[in-house]
């Protein structure tokens, strides 16, 4: 070891204070980086199992292969597993409604590709030989062809031919070129209905029927899947391994490996993963940057004299990035540890909710990647490196005398630490002083400000990414009153009236509804709606007419008399054939937030509490002649019970400035009144359970044993909104632990400047208190120093944290309202002024011990 680095270890042991400090800045910097590195990983890795074991454990698919290309990849070093699939042939499909879709493909597969390509049961049970047969979904809901199990098929298949070539699934459909050849006759029996084959193309011209085969087909036609030892090969394998043939990536699964060929993902995952990392490195670098710098400030008199018995500029830069890295090697190591420890912990608390968000059987487990330990080194040394070659530079290029004298610091100039009287008398002798030290060495007053800017900036920053992300997580919640909705328009009243009497009998429902909707229309003058409504429609005259759409709701009579007596209005009154209806006319005033309102908290769409309207309802008839009914409402405060609706007809998400809400309720007794026979209206059940996950599956059981045919929705909202929670909850949980991060190494910063800051003024405070300052006096005077200090941190943090947060949101999307993180920006005000006064309790108070004469005679050395 030379006499350079020699020296600086001498250095750091009698600065042990800014070394410990400056160790505890590294620690958190390599700690936050593996953390977050590791969690990527770990998550990445945990959405690639969980891709594999829903879309397949494959990466790459020969879709027209020979038995011998099946027997070369077996035995291919580079190659972990494969499976295959017999390309039996095509069949035309008679009526089928997708014109680029004409085929059914029959696949038959073994039992090793019924475990690579997961296969979803909807209906019945996998083939168990290859007189069985199941059929997609799809083939019902897109192609309008059915079949049902125990259906008995004879199937004429054949093999698509343009020519002399012969067309597989992945060659797309070619109208009027093409021709289907005949091969063989095929019986099989209908066993199961299956969700979606994943590894069939968007493209593909055939919809896909499984059979099971045996080991050793008879076929030379196969589609072969192949998962690879080392899947970062994946492109150049399928280049150079395809030679004639065709090939298709597993993109589902290697999206999350980061080898997708989708651009946009691929951008979007780096780009999350750089900016957080550069937030840390900024963080990082800004407080080992002013350790550096606060360490030269101590050495310059001891470089100056080095310099003057030859130390080279090279020899003094190295002498400071020697510390560098003397510091990383004992700060990284545990770094990487604590960041290690502190990322399991935190997985192992959310992992139930990933699980429960995603794929339920898959294990979300901490992955320690070594690459990834070496990267978050790497970055943690560059970290360091990039901190301490700043001022490396400045060391050896400081002119030797000025080093030995020390004059580079305090420049003053002349009236540059002039002050009015005005503030000598605000701020007395104390704050006097105080202000004249800010004036001559402005250099070590902007590094406390600007430690505290970044403080202030990366506390309110990130506290505006996970205001946005709760945003973002939650936008899907929507209030509903209900926990099971069951949803048709194509069940006529008795058949549907017999299904409501059979599921609200589930086991765990103790409230049920049903009811019928029409969306129909009517019209107000613009006289008669109130206030809130036009203050965000705009400027109107009072004659006119408003088109308001109106959705009427057809409640069970029961319900309906319940509601109508927990309201006191006269049942009398509110039934029979001329009743009046109640209806719920409502518009938001504000829309400065996400919150749910309660139904008083918002203002009346109306002037008057009653109305008369003519409601108008068009048939489905040839002569499309408009139906109107008139009917009386009194408008209430109350929330009825959320509509049913299916898919098809289920309502954007509107924007604020349409958020309004006019509903007449009615009894479903005078729903043939008021809704023409041939109109189709959507209709079904809402339910109440203590147990809705069961009580769902029980409803499905109930409405398959009921034979039911027409197409309906039953929808557990009980479980959306508990998986919306979840994300909201893994949100906090990350976001949280980053702010707490951050703030430490933001906190340490401030600690580390401020502190040593004060210790290089030894000399100066000394020679005040040599001079008659008492303690009171010369407290009073710091405590002015951290009032400046904090006042003007936050004259430029604030509003620089303001940009910030509103860039933030612009680039989280911006779809929702903006939402300024007061709470936080509160948390800061406080923070500055109590670490600031904090820290410069401690450093003076050593000062305060030591004795003054010893700190006049101290040169710094």
């Amino acid at each position: 070891m030379n006499i350079f680095n020699k020296v600086t270890l001498q250095s750091m042991k009698k600065s042990r204070t800014r070394t410990l400090v400056t160790v505890m800045g590294v620690i958190l910097s390599a700690a936050l980086i593996t953390g977050v590195i590791t969690f990527g990983v770990s998550l990445m890795h945990y959405m690639a199992n969980g891709a594999a074991q829903k879309y397949g454990d494959w990466h790459v698919q020969f879709p027209n292969v020979t038995s011998s290309f099946v027997q070369e990849r077996n035995h291919d070093q580079a190659v972990d597993n494969t499976a295959f699939y017999e390309n039996i042939g095509y069949v035309k499909l008679n009526g089928v409604k997708t014109p680029n879709k004409p085929y059914a493909f029959i696949a038959g597969f073994n039992k090793k590709a019924f475990h690579t390509l997961p296969i979803t049961m909807m209906e019945g049970r996998q083939p168990k030989n290859d007189g069985e047969i199941i059929v997609p979904l799809a083939l019902e809901v897109k192609g309008s062809v059915k079949f049902a199990v125990g259906d008995k098929l004879s199937l004429d298949v054949g093999s698509r031919m343009n020519g002399n070539k012969n067309l597989g699934q992945h060659s797309p459909y070619i109208s009027g070129k093409e021709t289907l050849v005949p091969k063989a006759k095929k019986t099989y029996t209908v066993v199961g209905i299956y969700l979606k084959p994943y590894f069939e193309e968007s493209s593909a011209p055939g919809y896909t029927l499984i059979t099971k085969v045996g080991p050793q087909g008879k076929a030379d036609n196969f589609s072969l899947f192949v998962k690879l030892k080392n899947p970062r090969r994946v492109h150049s394998y399928g280049k150079t391994t395809a030679v004639n043939h065709s090939y298709v990536f597993n993109d589902d699964v290697l999206r999350f490996m980061g080898l997708s060929e989708n651009g946009v993902f691929n951008t979007f995952l780096y780009s999350l993963g750089g900016i957080v990392i550069a937030i840390v490195m900024i963080g990082s670098i800004f407080l080992i940057y002013n350790s550096f710098n606060i360490s030269l400030n101590e050495r310059t008199h001891q470089f100056g004299i080095l310099s003057s018995v030859g130390a080279t500029a090279k020899q003094l830069r190295n002498s400071v990035l020697f510390e560098g890295l003397c510091v990383g090697a004992m700060g990284i190591p545990i770094g990487v540890i604590v960041g290690l420890g502190s990322i399991d912990i935190v997985i192992s608390v959310v992992a139930k909710k990933f699980n429960s968000i995603l794929y339920a059987n898959v294990p979300f487990n901490l992955t320690i990647s070594l690459p990834a330990i070496i990267v978050a080194a790497v970055v943690s040394i560059v970290t360091i490196l990039i901190s301490a070659y700043i001022p490396a530079k400045k060391a050896a290029n400081t002119p030797i005398m000025e080093s030995i004298r020390q004059t580079n610091e305090i420049k003053v100039q002349s009236k540059a630490i002039k002050t009015s009287k005005l503030s000598q008398r605000i701020y007395g002798l104390e704050g006097t002083l105080a202000l004249k030290n800010f004036k001559r060495n402005k250099k070590r007053y902007r590094s406390i400000v600007l430690s505290l800017v970044l403080s202030v900036v990366l506390f309110i920053s990130t506290s505006s990414f996970i205001i946005d992300i709760k945003q973002w997580s939650g936008e899907s919640k929507e209030y509903n009153n209900y926990d099971i909705s069951f949803a048709t328009q194509d069940m006529d009243d008795r058949e549907l009236l017999s299904l409501y009497g059979k599921l609200k009998t589930a086991p765990g429902v103790y409230q049920s509804t049903c009811q019928a909707i029409m969306d129909c229309s009517g019209t107000a003058k613009a006289s008669d709606l109130s206030d809130s409504y036009w203050k965000n429609k705009g400027s109107h005259s009072q004659n006119q007419i408003v088109n308001l759409l109106i959705e009427m709701q057809f409640l069970d009579d029961s319900t309906y008399i319940k509601i109508i007596k927990s309201l006191g209005l006269p049942v009398d009154e509110y039934t029979g054939q001329n009743a009046k209806f109640i209806s719920v006319a409502k518009v938001s005033e504000h829309f400065k937030d996400n919150k749910t309102h309660h139904v008083n908290e918002l203002a009346n769409l109306f002037k008057r509490s009653t109305m008369n309207f003519t409601i108008t309802q068009k048939t489905n008839s040839k002569i499309k002649m408009a139906q109107q009914r008139n009917i009386r409402t009194k408008f209430v405060n109350i929330v009825p019970p959320g509509p049913t609706k299916t898919l098809e007809n289920t309502p954007i998400k509107k924007s604020a400035k349409d958020s309004l809400s006019f509903s007449v309720i009615a009894p479903y007794s005078l729903k043939d009144k008021y809704i023409p026979a041939d109109i189709k209206v959507d209709k079904g059940f809402t339910f109440k359970s203590k147990s809705p996950s069961q009580s769902t599956a029980e409803m499905s059981n109930i409405i398959k044993s009921a034979g039911i045919t027409a197409s309906y929705n039953l929808t557990n909202f009980s479980e959306m909104l508990e998986q919306n929670r979840n994300m909201v909850f893994i949100a906090n949980v990350f976001s949280y632990t980053f702010v707490i991060l951050i703030s430490l190494i933001a906190i340490a910063n401030v600690f580390n400047t401020i502190s040593t800051n004060i210790k290089l003024r030894r000399r100066e405070l000394a020679m005040l208190r040599s001079v008659g300052m008492s303690d009171r006096d010369f407290q009073k005077m710091m405590n002015f120093e951290c009032g400046f200090y904090g006042m003007k941190a936050l004259l430029f943090g604030l509003p620089i944290a303001s940009i910030s947060s509103w860039l933030i949101y612009k680039v989280m999307g911006g779809n929702s309202n903006f939402v300024f993180p007061w709470a936080s920006t509160g948390i800061s005000v406080f923070s500055v002024f109590f670490i600031v006064f904090i820290t410069m309790l401690y450093s003076t108070s050593k000062i305060k011990r030591e004795n003054i004469i010893d700190s006049l005679r101290d040169d710094m050395a």
